[in-house]
C-alpha cells in the first residue's frame, strides 16, 4: 500500500498551518510552524501566494488529504460517494473521513496522531465489536465499540496516549471508557463536531470544474 514516507513537518509548512501530524510535538516549541512559518524550499520565504480560483481550491483539497492521510484516488472515491448521498456534499465528505477507523482510534486517544493510529490498526492492536480489524479505512457505525486488544493494553505508547487524551477531550459523537480502553460511536458525527479549519465548499468547487 502506498504511503507518504517523507518529513511530515514539511507538509504543515506547505499549508502554512498545523496539521497535527506528529502528535505531541505539534504542541511544543519544536513544532516546525513555530520556528519556520513559511513554505519549504529554497524560495519559501520569498514565495508569494497569488489568489486565484484554482489555487485556494487545490490547497484546501491537499490540506484535507494530508490531515486524514489519504491519497488522491482514495480521496476521489470518498468525494464520489459523498456526492451521491443526500445532503450537503462537503459535509458528507468530511463525515466519511471522520468515521474512518484510524481517525476514530486517534479521536478516542489511543494514538497521538492519525498516522500512529493507522499503524496500530494495521498491526492488529485494534478491535471493532471484539473482532480484530486491520483496515484503517473501515467506516465505524453508530453503536459499534472500538477498543484496544487486551494483549496490547500494556503498551506504553497506547497508555501514554490515553492519558494525554483525557486532557484533550474527545468529540461529542464518541464516548470513552479509559479504564477498559474501549470507546463507542454514540451518534454519527455532524459538521459542527469536526473542529478543523477547512472550507470544504472549495473542494466541491474544485471537483465540479
Amino acid at each position: 500500500m502506498a504511503r507518504y514516507t517523507g518529513p511530515v513537518c514539511r507538509l504543515c509548512r506547505r499549508e502554512r498551518m498545523k496539521l497535527f501530524l506528529k502528535g505531541d510535538r505539534c504542541f511544543k516549541e519544536k513544532c516546525a510552524i513555530e520556528r519556520r512559518a513559511y513554505p519549504p524550499g529554497q524560495h519559501g520565504q520569498r514565495r508569494s501566494r497569488r489568489p486565484s480560483g484554482y489555487g485556494p481550491q487545490l490547497r484546501e483539497k491537499q490540506k484535507v488529504k494530508r490531515i486524514y492521510g489519504v491519497f488522491e484516488k482514495q480521496f476521489r472515491n470518498y468525494f464520489a460517494t459523498a456526492a451521491g448521498k443526500k445532503g450537503v456534499t462537503g459535509d458528507n465528505l468530511l463525515i466519511s473521513l471522520e468515521r474512518r477507523l484510524d481517525n476514530v482510534v486517534y479521536s478516542l486517544g489511543f494514538a497521538s496522531s492519525r498516522s500512529q493510529a493507522r499503524q496500530l490498526v494495521r498491526h492488529g492492536h485494534i478491535e471493532v465489536e471484539g473482532r480484530k480489524t486491520t483496515i484503517p479505512s473501515y467506516q465505524v457505525k453508530v453503536g459499534q465499540q472500538v477498543g484496544v486488544k487486551e494483549g496490547s493494553r500494556k503498551n506504553e505508547i497506547i497508555r501514554a496516549s490515553v492519558e494525554t487524551a483525557r486532557g484533550r477531550g474527545i468529540p461529542s459523537w464518541l464516548e470513552l471508557d479509559p479504564e477498559n480502553f474501549v470507546g463507542k460511536a454514540i451518534a454519527l458525527p455532524t459538521r459542527d463536531d469536526i473542529k478543523l479549519p477547512v472550507e470544504e465548499q472549495l473542494i466541491v468547487e474544485l471537483y465540479s470544474r
